[in-house]
């Protein structure tokens, strides 16, 4: 099994910390860097965490756990009108960062007005490409109530989050978190940060029974093996867009066209089968820029191979 941790600390000798990872057979998901600090997100095999937290303790860096890493995660207000797109939003996806999550910030086109929000097909189907969703409503009862019907029809784990405690909804969403509503200023004081955290740990725990689902049945392959082997594609290695590979709690966003890569995708080798036979390919609902990976389980690979 892969485990996923952090590395948090400078830039000094950071290359023997991926030399050790190459080394062992781990992936790194995700690196940012600013000025000399460096802070690498990373999955490695279970049994070689030791060694992997020695380095980064020589280097004079820290290990940190990262619940929410390997998951991609949406966080949506109604509309990007500054009405609705208040501080609160980002200071939840920016908590959601610090648990390991890629984030995407996201705002409907028909949200506006509590008698006339609405959300289409397309916008659902976009949302259920994440491992979950929040919803951020704001500050008026009735109106959380009225627009809960948004979260409706969404395949993948749902928190609300609004200022008041709705009533009647509880069906809509797998949680809510209440005492978060709009404001103009960022989430600085004590209470405003323990809010953040109780989000982030929510959230962790709604998608704690998803992945508890897949050790039940695993997936063929890890993501994070598909994402190594696809690194050396030089499509892929020459993308500008931000993190070209995302991961997924069963799968991966590849930030390239579908259309122009998807016989080489189909055909990448893996545990001795075509990836398109072991995994659903197909282009992301936003754009045609993007690739959607969702890996099967190995019942499901079974069932196919003997059919």
């Amino acid at each position: 099994m892969f485990e996923v941790m952090m590395y948090d600390g400078g830039v000094y000798r950071s290359e023997e910390l991926y030399e050790l990872i190459e080394d062992v057979g781990g992936v790194v998901l995700q690196k940012n860097r600013s000025a000399q600090m460096l802070s690498v997100t990373m999955s490695v095999p279970e049994e070689d965490r030791a060694a992997i937290e020695k380095v980064c303790n020589d280097i004079g860096g820290v290990v940190k756990e990262v619940p929410l890493a390997g998951t991609e995660i949406a966080v949506v207000g109604p509309t990007l009108g500054r009405h609705h797109m208040p501080h609160p939003i980002c200071d939840i996806a920016e908590e959601l960062r610090r648990y390991g999550a890629i984030t995407v910030v996201m705002g409907m086109a028909r949200g506006r007005g509590k008698a006339t929000s609405q959300i289409s097909m397309t916008e659902r189907m976009i949302l259920d490409e994440y491992d979950g969703v929040i919803f951020m409503m704001g500050n008026f009862k009735s109106c959380v109530e009225k627009k809960s019907e948004l979260m409706k029809d969404i395949h993948v784990p749902t928190l609300l989050v609004s200022g008041p405690v709705p009533e009647g909804i509880e069906d809509t969403c797998d949680a809510i978190v209440t005492g978060v509503g709009r404001k103009a200023s960022r989430m600085r004081t004590p209470p405003e940060r323990a809010k953040l955290d109780e989000i982030a740990d929510t959230m962790v725990a709604i998608l704690r029974d998803k992945k508890r689902s897949l050790e039940e049945d695993p997936l063929f392959v890890h993501p994070a093996e598909v994402k190594q082997i696809l690194e050396e594609y030089e499509p892929i290695n020459m993308c500008l867009r931000p993190a070209p590979m995302v991961l997924h709690l069963d799968g991966l966003r590849i930030k390239i066209p579908y259309h122009e890569h998807r016989e080489y995708l189909e055909n990448v080798m893996v545990y001795g089968r075509r990836l398109g036979e072991v995994a659903d390919i197909s282009p992301s609902k936003i754009d045609d820029s993007s690739v959607i990976v969702r890996i099967k389980t190995r019942s499901q690979v079974e069932d196919e191979s003997k059919q």
